[in-house]
């Protein structure tokens, strides 16, 4: 049976957002706040937006700022030449920081979605994983631009920008486009079942796919070493 070695996971977490890791997921609180403030009662959460609003758009940032430490931030720490010589290869520790970003997501996620339900309102429960699709993938999208660019600030500013696009288009998953990581059908009305089903699978089938097929040419760029060891 294998077991997780929290200890290393802890390591990793360090390494990637600094001895108070444990904070980042409790700083997403300060959103909910800001919705539940008497001064900003125009936002009106109902409980199919808060897949997106709510729980998706501080998901997503949190998802960039670790995407662009697991490469690029060695980078820029000077440490990549290190992890070129890491047992099993270097891909071994991208893949354990991936896993440690993942996990600060599952985290923060779990906190916002009891937060939401005791303060806000209830949702329902595939909104879940909604919003943490949306999160995976820009914390992979923004792996793969900073690593593309060699640069944590070129990654992660070029990833928001990409954010503030998808959210102007789709509302953050209140306007429907079966191609976007906010996707949520249960904001469509007026659907057949079988065709909403048939959306939502498609959805995200494919953003899997996409989020593969992105991870894998980020890591084949960063096997280049000498392109990406060159000043």
């Amino acid at each position: 049976m294998i077991r997780p070695d929290f200890y290393l996971l802890r390591l990793v977490l360090v390494m990637m957002a600094g001895r108070r890791y444990w904070l980042l997921p409790l700083l997403p609180l300060a959103w909910l706040v800001f919705l539940q403030l008497e001064l900003f009662s125009f936002f009106n959460v109902s409980p199919e937006a808060v897949q997106g609003l709510v729980l998706g758009v501080p998901m997503s940032l949190l998802g960039i700022f670790l995407g662009i430490r697991v490469i690029a931030g060695e980078i820029d720490d000077r440490s990549l030449e290190l992890a070129y010589t890491v047992p099993g290869g270097s891909e071994r520790l991208w893949r354990i920081k991936l896993i440690a970003a993942v996990t600060m997501l599952l985290v923060m996620e779990a906190t916002l979605a009891l937060v939401t339900v005791t303060l806000i309102t209830g949702f329902p429960l595939g909104a879940l994983y909604g919003a943490f699709q949306a999160a995976c993938f820009y914390l992979v999208l923004s792996l793969s631009l900073a690593t593309l660019f060699r640069s944590q600030i070129g990654g992660g500013v070029f990833t928001v920008i990409l954010l503030g696009i998808n959210g102007a288009l789709t509302g953050f998953g209140n306007v429907q486009l079966r191609g976007s990581p906010f996707f949520n059908p249960y904001v469509i009305v007026g659907a057949d079942s079988t065709d909403l089903l048939a959306w939502t699978v498609q959805n995200r089938i494919g953003m899997l796919l996409l989020m593969a097929g992105i991870l894998s040419l980020a890591f084949m760029r960063a096997n280049r070493r000498e392109r990406m060891l060159s000043s």
